[in-house]
């Protein structure tokens, strides 16, 4: 394992040099101290968990000290937000500190969320506060270990300076770890600005260190578009089938790996809700959890825009109309898994839709159900299940349709049922109150359930001794949280 002094650094993107983003240094934060830290992302730079605890470790991720090495970069980029273009946008409050290399050979880029003013903050402060950086850091770590594509954090440090939102808050800042912070607004900057060279530039860049496999088919940049329309497809099945809302798919929100990127006002579903709005800024729902599909494709449809330049229209159709296809066989794949079934059948779409439909029309916890229907045999638990919905009739008749399915995916034991579903339905996973809860404490100076809930999300599919509490139905304040982008 290694020491912070000992992280080795190789600044790709920084290379680029200012055409794609600006020398920035990070603005210290007062009295910097560590809130948490997430020993699995430490892991990624062979960090030893240690060093999170000394003092220079918060000075460093707090912008007090910096590597030699590192080469602070604010990015700029564009994108289409909630539908309308804005031309230049950027690193509002964020750096890319540098990238840094692991044994493994594994790029990640080290980039400081809240580190203060760049010219891109635009009318912003540059600063976040810790509330946010809380629900980032618990986001990426939650969603990973739900096997969902994320951008990873490394730790949350807080600090004593004042922050004005709707009140004053204390600012904080989050380490982000990624591959790559090149989002479908980089494109969309250097072709709407008709910069061809640097457009070309950046084409090679992603081409080359994140899609090297591509170099070898006919059409090496259209077979990168096909990889990132699969990729966004799978992403994006996975967050349909936990119940994950991004609320803010804007382009210059989407990861060019088809990662979940740039968290602001997320939730997960608590009662199963296809029109839920988690981000109570967007007013028409633009951004619903049901229109988060239709979404991804209106934002590939926007960087296939950007990419016209390189791979022509048909070829580009052609790609997109492989995206919905590609989600209906990601996500159905592991809604069956989550089911219990182990094969696939015609009707199967229709046995999920209908489940749906009733958990709509009753406000079942989509999470509990899911556990629960795998605690017992078919039989017994859709027996113990069935008075949670409103419609008893409806949900018997689809009791009945999903036993006869199950005895025809195979003979298997109870405890073989249990444990495949158990694999794949978690008993825990990041409840707006949940955050709530700790982000309360942590703004009181109470680090310890922040950290607790950490340490509980990081094992989402394993029933933890003494963590009953994070596998309860939400009080009902707690399933109406409104959350905003400036949180």
């Amino acid at each position: 394992m290694k020491a912070l002094d000992e992280l080795t650094f190789d600044n790709r993107f920084a290379r680029l040099g200012d055409a794609f983003s600006t020398h920035v240094l990070p603005e210290p934060l007062d009295e910097p101290r560590l809130v948490v830290a997430s020993k699995a992302a430490m892991a990624l730079l062979d960090l030893d968990p240690a060093v999170a605890q000394t003092p220079v470790f918060a000075e460093l991720f707090g912008g007090h000290k910096l590597w030699a090495e590192a080469e602070p970069r604010a990015m700029v980029y564009s994108g289409h937000q909630f539908g309308g273009y804005t031309p230049q946008l950027g690193d509002g409050r964020g750096l890319l500190l540098g990238e840094v290399y692991n044994e493994a050979g594994e790029h990640w880029d080290l980039h400081l969320k809240g580190a203060g003013m760049t010219p891109y903050s635009r009318m912003g402060d540059g600063r976040a506060v810790l509330r946010s950086s809380i629900r980032e850091f618990l986001a990426s770590e939650a969603l990973h270990a739900l096997g969902i594509p994320t951008s990873r954090a490394l730790c949350v440090i807080g600090s004593s300076t004042p922050v004005w939102r709707e009140k004053q808050e204390r600012g904080a800042m989050v380490l982000r770890l990624a591959h790559s912070h090149i989002r479908f607004g980089h494109f969309e900057y250097f072709y709407y600005t008709k910069k061809p060279e640097q457009q070309a530039e950046l084409a090679e860049h992603v081409l080359n260190l994140h899609y090297p496999e591509c170099r070898e088919q006919p059409e090496p940049y259209l077979a990168m578009f096909r990889e990132i329309v699969e990729r966004n497809a799978e992403m994006i099945a996975k967050w349909q089938a936990y119940g994950f809302c991004h609320g803010v798919m804007n382009t210059d929100n989407m990861s060019i790996l088809g990662i979940t990127f740039d968290f602001g006002p997320f939730a997960f579903l608590d009662d199963f809700d296809a029109h839920f709005i988690c981000n109570h800024s967007d007013h028409e729902g633009r951004y619903s959890f049901s229109n988060q599909v239709p979404i991804g494709q209106w934002n590939l449809s926007a960087l296939a825009q950007a990419l016209t330049p390189f791979i022509s229209v048909d070829a580009l159709k052609e790609a997109l109309g492989l995206y919905l296809q590609l989600y209906q066989a990601h996500y159905l794949d592991l809604m069956r898994r989550r089911l219990g079934l182990t094969t696939a059948e015609e009707d199967d779409q229709t046995l999920v839709e209908g489940l749906l439909k009733l958990m709509q029309n009753s406000g079942v916890d989509y999470t509990l159900f899911f556990r629960r229907l795998g605690d017992e045999s078919a039989t017994l638990a859709v027996a113990r299940l069935r008075d949670d919905f409103v419609d008893m009739a409806g949900f018997d008749a689809w009791a009945e349709r999903y036993k006869a399915r199950v005895a025809r995916d195979g003979d298997y034991t109870q405890e073989q049922r249990r444990e495949r579903m158990h694999a794949v339905n978690p008993l825990y996973i990041l409840r707006n109150y949940l955050a709530q809860n700790a982000i309360a404490a942590a703004e009181a100076g109470d680090y310890s359930e922040i950290r607790r809930l950490h340490e509980v999300l990081s094992k989402p599919f394993e029933e933890q001794a003494g963590m009953e509490q994070y596998a309860q139905r939400p009080p009902d304040w707690g399933k109406h949280l409104e959350i905003s982008c400036s949180s």
